[in-house]
């Protein structure tokens, strides 16, 4: 397959080896520097892109993308509020985008076991939940896309629930609060309190390699399939 790169850094490097190392063919890396790389040849000649970059560059970037019949993977956050309806046109008119807030198995695991046992916890209204999310120093975005994506998974399940919230103390939210500490890949800690017990999940990556390797096969998924897709198209959890 051949996989254009958009995003140099830490995590574009990752996918980068490991998407050769499955065999792939990278075909053009664009970063800041080389934006008019989008309009070269090779970049045309991609089967799909990986698009790691900042929220607000995300949108644009799949739009050049598409302009060139190119499919994208991403993993950017941030977009979906502005330009979400728009997104969701394209791709019913025939582009594809796969976007995932996570693209780690283990996540995917993690939140079809946080969507089950929200619905089971749904039955017991003296558990109040609530969620802690631990990233390194460099991210500057809070709450991390993942603490968003299973919050919205948890308001769904729990009727007592209206939405999430940072910094509150209203029992009608889910409370996410946010540690930046260290180089820490990523924690995302799910806890159902009582006066009777305490129930906790964790997911705690060791290091970004899961996310990119997710990435790879994500791109593989997406050279197949059409549309807007997600982790649970490629995982049936």
């Amino acid at each position: 397959m051949k996989i254009a790169l958009i995003g140099y850094g830490k995590m574009g490097k990752m996918i980068e080896q490991i998407a050769l190392d499955r065999g792939h063919e990278i075909v053009s890396i664009i970063d800041i520097d080389n934006q008019q790389d989008f309009d070269s040849p090779a970049f045309a000649s991609a089967d799909v892109a990986i698009e790691f970059t900042a929220p607000q560059a995300a949108y644009g970037n799949y739009l050049k993308c598409w302009a060139k019949g190119v499919k994208v993977v991403s993993g950017s956050t941030g977009w979906m509020t502005e330009h979400g309806n728009e997104v969701r046109k394209a791709c019913s008119e025939g582009k594809t985008l796969f976007w995932a807030s996570n693209f780690s198995i283990g996540v995917a695991i993690f939140s079809a076991v946080n969507r089950y046992l929200a619905k089971i916890m749904n039955q017991f209204p003296q558990y109040d939940v609530e969620m802690e999310e631990t990233h390194h120093v460099h991210k500057l975005d809070h709450p991390s896309g993942t603490a968003i994506t299973l919050a919205e998974e948890i308001v769904e399940h729990i009727d007592r629930k209206e939405a999430w919230k940072e910094d509150t103390t209203d029992k009608k939210y889910l409370r996410v609060d946010h540690i930046r500490r260290g180089e820490v890949p990523g924690i995302h800690t799910i806890r159902y309190d009582s006066d009777a017990d305490l129930i906790t999940i964790t997911h705690d990556a060791h290091s970004r390699k899961g996310f990119a390797l997710g990435a790879v096969l994500a791109a593989e998924y997406t050279k197949e399939h059409q549309g807007l897709l997600t982790i649970s198209d490629m995982f049936k959890f």
